[in-house]
Parts: structure tokens; sequence; C-alpha cells
């Protein structure tokens, strides 16, 4: 890494009894980069996704921001789910502006994020009026509210179709780039983590007494914008390809 991390994972391994999901799962994460994890069903990347945002107190290693050691949950990270989780109840700014407490959606930082997400004009509405993408753009909005350092995403887009989704895949990049933000992503498209990333760690397939690790790196150099057609692309595809199927992998020369 050519910057200074901001993000340091020491040695994360969680046991549910007398199984071990993943060990000693060590990684690195840069200001403003964006990092994804992949691997088949079960390796547990939604669960060490978890235990990094504070959420998993059964957790053994360890996890530090900017020299700061994290024990729990921190409003400089934020984390974005598979579904966009917001309370039914309350107006889309209401929603965004939460973590400054109920009712603050008055708050000047909101219209300046729905504009950022596309959709100005929509502050009063429920979340019954939006469509999943916009949904999810809230979402989006309301992970950035208390302008963290992190954000945490697991599978954003996975519930949308697919123009829906290659818009908040651009929306995620224009996001990040503003902000200065750092992003770790859990997902199970490889195109998407290829056209994301400026890395991806793969996960190693799991076992009854072999738990997941950290199998193999992959630094995505393309340039950005990128196309998924471009030729550069396919061999790293073929790894990622190959990891999945077949669990065979070898470290990089």
């Amino acid at each position: 890494m050519t910057q200074p991390p901001m993000l340091e994972v020491r040695g994360l391994t969680r046991r549910f009894g007398q199984r071990t999901v993943f060990e000693q799962v060590s990684f690195e994460l840069a200001r403003g980069e964006i990092l994804s994890l992949v691997g088949p069903s079960g390796c547990g990347k939604s669960t060490l996704l978890r235990a990094i945002a504070g959420l998993d107190r059964d957790v053994a290693g360890s996890v530090v921001l900017e020299n700061q050691p994290q024990r729990g949950p921190s409003g400089r990270i934020g984390v974005i789910f598979q579904e966009p989780r917001l309370l039914p109840w309350l107006s889309v700014a209401d929603n965004i502006a939460f973590a400054a407490g109920p009712r603050r959606g008055h708050d000047p930082r909101v219209d300046a994020l729905l504009a950022e997400v596309g959709l100005p004009g929509i502050r009063d509405t429920l979340p019954k009026r939006l469509s999943g993408g916009m949904a999810q753009r809230v979402a989006l909005a309301r992970g950035l509210f208390a302008e963290p350092d992190l954000l945490l995403l697991d599978e954003p887009f996975s519930a949308v179709d697919a123009i829906t989704r290659s818009r908040l895949q651009q929306v995620l990049l224009s996001l990040t780039r503003a902000h200065g933000t750092a992003a770790l992503l859990v997902t199970h498209d490889l195109d998407e983590a290829l056209y994301l990333s400026d890395r991806v760690l793969l996960l190693s397939p799991p076992g009854d007494d072999r738990p997941s690790r950290i199998a193999r790196e992959i630094r995505v150099t393309a340039p950005r914008p990128r196309n998924l057609r471009d030729p550069a692309l396919d061999p790293l595809r073929d790894v990622l390809l190959e990891g999945l199927a077949y669990g065979r992998l070898e470290d990089d020369e």
C-alpha cells in the first residue's frame, strides 16, 4: 500500500461453539480505497464485516482505525446492509439524519446528501413511496450522514435490477471520491468487485475442520472509469472464478 493504513485488521478469528468460521484474517485499508471481499457462501464474509463494525463482540483479534482500537460501534464507521432498513414511520430526511437523533431531518447535510445521491426534493417522502433503488440511495446517504471514515457495505446492490445496480455503483464511486471515504464491500458479483475495487480479497472455502482464511489478494490497477470488457480484467476474473469453484489457490508470484 502506498498510503499509511487507515484501517488495520489483525488476526480476526470467529468461533461458533466447536466450529471456527474464519481464522487469522488480517489486512489493511487506506483512506479513500475500495476493497472487496469475495468468497463462497458460508465462508463468513458478512460475519467478518459485522466484526469490523463492532457489532460482534465474540471475535478474537483486533480492529484499529487510525491507531485507535475499535471495541464497539463507532460513528467513524458507517454500515450499509443488503436491504435499506429504513424506518417506515420516518420521512426520508429523518431516516438519513437518524444518527443525530429522532426527527432531525432539518439538518442541512440532509439536502446536500440527497442531491449527491440524485434524489433532490424527496425529503418529506415516506419509505413506502420509494422504489428499491431509491431506498438504497437513501441508505447510502444515511451511511454518509455522520461523515464516516469507513463505509462497510454488505451486498448493498444485490436486491435491485441490473440497470439500478449499475447506477448505484456509480453513486458509490462518486460518493467515496467526493468524501475521501474508504469502503469495504462484501459481494458475490465478481464483475462488481472488479469494477469498483482497488483490491479484492478472496476468502477460501469453508470446511468442517478448515476455517476460511484470506486465500489471495488481487490488485485491480485498471484506470477508472472502467470497462468490464477490458481484456486486462479477464485474468483477474479467471483467478477469482477458479478460487470460487475449486479452492485451489496459489500465492502471488
